[in-house]
This record gives structure tokens, sequence and C-alpha cells, in this order.
């Protein structure tokens, strides 16, 4: 058995550089004032803070409080999004969130994750897209590169690794297709 241990000394994500360091160090303090906030401020205002880092927001677009979220400069949400309390948008990487997606409270959008097989532990990137009419369910998390397509539901407490087909359901860990979602107009 060939094994080999992770030696984070040797870790270096120097290569990675998402934006200008002061405008990284202004966002930490505005996105703590403004989005990880308990205080009910108007959307508007959030929606405008956010278009002034760089997001591209769409109209109608719903923020709950204690929403965190890592890089707007790399955030794309389009019209009459739902975004619950406590998400954590973990944007190392793109973020496209297309029109009339929810995600849950509690919910992860996780687009960095390790090398396990690199004893320097290295940095992957992912971008994630929740295509149009998806639903990210409550306490669930996408994982780097990771699509859910046209009408998808990731479920409760549920892990999308993979992609999710056009109108269906997965739940789980990792997350599998329950059964196709049937639209009711």
């Amino acid at each position: 058995m060939n094994t080999k241990s992770i030696n984070l000394k040797d870790y270096s994500n120097s290569s990675y550089k998402p934006g200008n360091k002061l405008k990284i160090f202004i966002w930490f303090f505005v996105n703590i004032l403004f989005f990880k906030s308990s205080l009910p401020l108007p959307h508007f205002l959030k929606k405008y803070i956010l278009i002034i880092f760089g997001a591209k927001i769409g109209r109608g677009v719903f923020f709950k409080n204690n929403i965190n979220i890592k890089y707007p400069w790399l955030l794309e949400i389009g019209n009459d999004v739902w975004i619950g309390e406590n998400v954590w948008i973990d944007n190392l990487a793109k973020v496209k969130i297309e029109d009339n997606v929810c995600i849950s409270q509690g919910a992860m959008l996780l687009c960095g994750n390790h090398d396990y097989k690199k004893s320097s532990f290295d940095l992957i990137l992912g971008e994630i897209i929740l295509e149009e009419g998806s639903w990210v369910g409550a306490k669930s998390v996408v994982c780097p590169g990771v699509t859910l397509h046209s009408h998808a539901i990731l479920a409760v407490g549920s892990i999308a690794t993979k992609d999710l087909d056009s109108y269906s359901i997965y739940q789980g860990n990792p997350a599998v297709k329950i059964r196709k979602r049937n639209i009711v107009e």
C-alpha cells in the first residue's frame, strides 16, 4: 500500500489572486456590516452594495439576513432570486445564479476544495451554476464545478458533488436522483 501524508507546511495558494487586496479588505467589513448582519436592511441597499463591488444583480432579488458572500465581483445573480438566512456563497470562483432560483436557509455554495492526493493539499477551484428555476434546499451543499440544471431540486441536507439533471429531484450524501420533478401550472 502506497501511503502519503499531507504536509500543510508545504501548502501555498500564492498563485490564487481573487482581486485587489484593498478591495478584499474593504469588502470584509462591508460584508459583516450589511450581509452577515441580523439587521433587516432593505434588499435594494444590499443589491446596490453588491453592484458597487462588481456583482451583476438582476431585479427582484430577495436577500435574507446573515448571508456570507466571499467575493461579490465573482457573483452573477439573475431576476427574481431568493437567498435565505445563513446562506454561504464561498465563491472563490465564479457563481452564476440564473432567474427564479431559490437558495434556502443554511445552504452553502462552495467553489473551493483541496487535492487530498497531493501532500501540499493544493487548492482546487470550480465554478457553480444554478440554472433557471433550480432550488437548493435548506442546509444543502453545492460543491465546486457543479451545475444544477434547469428546475433541478437539491433536497434538504443533501450534497451535490456532480451536476443535477433538469426537472429532477436529488437527495442524500452524495445526492442521487430520486425522481423526475413534475411542475403544475
